[in-house]
């Protein structure tokens, strides 16, 4: 006797979901795995013929020689392929070091370039790792029944993204000598289209390259009348030629998205990754054929959309095409173009392949307000507001919104604010519909019907319909969106101040409708009253704040200028910057002097005032000024710091500042200096930045008879000093001795220029987040 199945468990769309992701991620270990293996297999096999191992012994020894170097298997592997294959010495970077520390210890003149060879050789050596990674993680990929595309992606991700390239072009050769593009990534379907064949052509790039089986490097584009796939003409491009069993059998192209210069390493990875395109380039599936037009429109598109492409046997849907929402929609699946749409969206597959067919037979679209109708916590978000388009034989296009898009809410929203309500008047079949809010704002009863628009004038104000003719003139015949208060009176007498919103619904041309919506600004309007009194009492001190604030800006602005007009300094060129506040009401006391004297010296000096406003203006007037006038009596630094001391004490307002006090002698190329609480000099020289730290003297107004150090630093021809305030480098969350790291490191890598040149380099590339303003002075020795 047979019982009925009727205990059977079958798979829910959300199981089937669940157990799509985990197999996706399952694939995509065992493709990872499999060029890991790949990799140490391949090491083996190198060490099997080198030291005469067997192959599991050869596997130990290289095993034990990571776990002793601490690198990765990985990296260790890919060592000793370039090794043997000669492409970089396994010892290349342990031999650099050693000249580094042994050039270091004769005496530092050459430590900067055996640092700069250790660096180098240690990039060589990633660079060869990676490509030698990237070749695994592609032939892992081709094993796994990866398409053309799929290993494309994986070449550029891995090994070529990282030197800036934009996209990969493979071009198959037929026996024709035409090329076929075999696949491709980082390249839209609508580029791809354009390139899909290349007949032969006399001079042609792509042909030179292939008759001459010698790659071509283009660092500013193909030249003038000759064309190639890339984003722009003077793009630079690197092509290929992609050989097996000794015959070029295609070509590989690499495009950037502008000039570029290929240096050896460059040329050296992309060789590289030329030998594994070569192997998959006949042994990988092609990729599925897009309707590029169809996708490049689907890809302009905010809002979620894919293509899907039915099987002519089965019937079967296959994802074809899906623009950037649509794939963040999909949670990211690998290579989601040309998969099962099981695979891809395995919830709403069976919704999805329902209204696809019926759109196709009745060649009409379909719509389902959501996919799936249940939504459990945990699931993936559902599909809103799906529409699904016939646009060809065995195609269908998908629309939909996603769970967090705000204009599928707008309605639901509304309906919970108790001031707002929705209304629509159909002009042709003559309804009005409003939502429950609006009976409540006009004070109907909710079974009486609707108010048309243009009839709502015997609830207003009779003095208010001349707002109502006004708005639904430039609604019916300026066809445009228009807004107005007006006060209704209710039925129980009540006077209410309602804003009416409108849109205009046009169908062909035509005027069908009107939409919007009502609210109730009585509150508001009541607070508005209430609180004009209270404006017009503030605008005449608002206007005399202003005034005053206005002339303090312009105060601080004469004294300061953001980039002043130097005179010719003896010995020295000077570029100075100030960059005020983020926000005005933070206008500060920032200041910097660069001033030659009748010595022969140059005055340089920079300060800090504490605090903002019209007291710090003033205070960094008073100090700067009197640090000029102190300057011409020819005493030294630290003398001038306590005279200046004195000032401040004495000053209106009582205010501390920092400062430092720099006096240049170009006789002898020296510098003495001091400095009251400031931030240190930082000295550039050989491209090499180190901090000048001052000693630890107290800040300006602090106490009386406070003494100063002075600090004598030798300058050499080309030294670059740069004297600055806080405002440069501090940041909220970040402690100075960070900060100032930053610094120092963004001056070494200012590179050449003329001196204004690289100042405004720094000061785009160091910028504190305290909203505080800033000064710096930037001088450099003749």
């Amino acid at each position: 006797m047979t019982m009925p199945d009727q205990g059977r468990n079958e798979a829910g769309p959300d199981q089937l979901a669940a157990a799509v992701t985990q197999l996706t991620a399952e694939l995509a270990a065992m493709r990872r795995d499999l060029a890991r293996r790949h990799l140490l297999d391949l090491a083996s096999g190198v060490l099997v013929a080198q030291l005469s191992l067997a192959p599991a012994d050869a596997l130990d020894h290289l095993t034990r020689l990571a776990e002793t170097t601490g690198v990765a298997p990985e990296d260790l592997a890919a060592d000793i392929l370039n090794g043997a294959a000669g492409t970089i010495d396994p010892l290349a970077e342990d031999a650099a070091a050693d000249a580094a520390m042994k050039a270091a210890a004769e005496g530092g003149g050459d430590e900067g370039r055996g640092r700069a060879e250790q660096d180098k050789e240690t990039e060589e050596r990633a660079v060869a790792r990676r490509s030698r990674r990237t070749e695994a993680a592609a032939e892992a990929a081709a094993k796994a029944g990866g398409t053309v595309d799929e290993v494309a992606e994986t070449l550029l991700d891995g090994g070529l993204r990282p030197l800036g390239v934009r996209g990969l072009w493979l071009f198959r050769r037929t026996e024709t000598d035409c090329l076929e593009l075999a696949g491709r990534a980082g390249v839209s379907p609508l580029e791809a289209a354009h390139w899909r064949w290349v007949p032969p052509e006399a001079g042609s790039p792509l042909h030179r390259v292939l008759a001459e089986a010698a790659p071509a490097w283009l660092p500013t584009g193909p030249s003038d009348g000759e064309r190639l796939p890339g984003p722009a003409q003077d793009a630079a491009r690197a092509v290929l030629p992609l050989r097996q069993r000794g015959a070029v059998t295609g070509l590989a192209l690499a495009d950037w998205t502008g000039p570029r210069r290929l240096d050896e390493p460059v040329r050296r990875a992309l060789m590289g990754l030329a030998v594994p395109a070569a192997r998959i380039l006949d042994a990988g599936p092609a990729g599925p054929v897009e309707p590029a037009v169809l996708a490049a429109l689907l890809d302009l598109l905010t809002h979620p959309a894919m293509s899907l492409r039915a099987e002519p046997e089965s019937g079967a849907l296959h994802v074809e095409h899906l623009n950037r929402p649509a794939l963040d929609s999909a949670g990211r699946v690998h290579g989601a173009a040309g998969r099962p749409l099981a695979q891809v969206f395995p919830a709403v597959e069976a919704d999805l392949v329902r209204l696809s067919m019926e759109a196709r037979e009745s060649a009409v679209p379909k719509r389902a307000a959501r996919l799936p109708d249940v939504h459990r916590a945990g699931d993936p978000d559902p599909l809103l507001d799906v529409r699904v388009l016939p646009v060809g034989p065995g195609r269908t296009v998908v629309l939909w919104h996603g769970a967090t898009d705000p204009l599928m809410s707008l309605t639901r929203v509304l309906g919970r604010l108790e001031n707002l309500a929705a209304f629509e008047d159909d002009l042709i079949a003559g309804v009005s519909r409003w939502s429950e809010q609006a009976y409540r704002i006009f004070g109907v009863d909710p079974a009486a019907p609707a108010v048309p628009l243009r009839r709502l004038g015997r609830q207003l104000h009779r003095d208010e319909t001349e707002k109502l003719d006004a708005l639904l003139a430039e609604l019916t015949e300026r066809r445009q969106g228009a807004h107005t208060v007006v006060r209704v009176v209710r039925e129980d007498g009540g006077l209410r101040h309602v804003r009416i919103a409108a849109e205009p619904l046009l169908t062909g041309g035509v005027l069908t409708g009107i939409t919007g919506v009502y609210q109730d600004v009585s509150a508001q309007h009541h607070t508005e009253i209430a609180l004009s009194a209270t404006f017009d009492r503030l605008t005449a001190a608002q206007t005399q704040a202003a005034l005053r604030h206005q002339l303090v800006i312009q105060l601080q602005q004469a004294i300061v200028p953001e980039v002043p007009v130097l005179q010719h300094l003896p010995g020295l060129q000077v570029a100075a910057r100030y960059r005020p506040a983020a926000e005005e009401y933070r206008v500060g006391g920032d200041w910097y002097d660069v001033l030659p004297l009748p010595s022969g010296r140059v005055l340089v000096a920079v300060g800090d005032i504490a605090g903002h406003g019209i007291d710090s203006v003033t205070g960094m007037v008073a100090l700067r000024n009197a640090l000029r006038g102190l300057a011409f009596t020819g005493e030294s630094p630290a003398r001038l710091m306590t005279l200046l001391n004195e000032v401040t004490l004495h000053t209106h307002g009582h205010p501390t500042a920092t400062a430092v006090c720099a006096l240049y002698d170009p006789a002898d190329r020296s510098l003495r200096w001091a400095s009251a609480g400031h931030l240190p000099l930082l000295l550039l020289r050989d491209e090499r930045a180190r901090f000048l730290d001052p000693p630890p003297d107290i800040l300006l107004g602090a106490v009386p008879s406070a003494a100063y150090t002075e600090t004598v630093t030798p300058l050499a021809p080309g030294d670059t000093l740069m004297l600055y305030t806080d405002g440069l480098v501090e940041r909220r969350h970040t402690g100075l001795d960070e900060s100032l790291a930053s610094l120092r490191r963004a001056a070494e890598r200012l590179g050449p220029g003329g001196l204004d040149e690289r100042t405004d380099r720094l000061l785009a590339s160091v910028t504190g987040d305290t909203d505080d303003d800033t000064s710096l002075v930037v001088v450099r020795v003749s």
